[in-house]
């Protein structure tokens, strides 16, 4: 099973990328690589997870991503990159 790339901004919060992290994980998904960033009031994360199944859907994880307080969940194509400048 191949890796999907999240890309995602969480708040600089205490215990924000914990609640991500065991969230993935709870879901039942690997964490095969992991990139972080601050930018000042947030982090920029670039998360790389399988699933440890075939039974395990990148799209429905992210719908659970999505309902966490304090992540914001980009698509790929839409993935801001720090090194433009706006």
């Amino acid at each position: 099973m191949t890796a999907n790339t999240l890309h995602l901004q969480i708040d600089r919060a205490d215990g924000s990328l914990q609640r991500l992290i065991g969230l993935v994980e709870r879901r039942g998904f690997h964490i095969d690589g992991l990139s972080l960033r601050d930018e000042g009031g947030s982090r920029r994360v670039e998360m790389a997870v399988r699933g440890r199944d075939t039974a395990r859907c990148t799209e429905t994880l992210g719908r659970q991503i999505d309902k966490l307080f304090g992540v914001t969940r980009f698509p790929p194509s839409a993935a801001p990159h720090p090194e433009r400048v706006v």
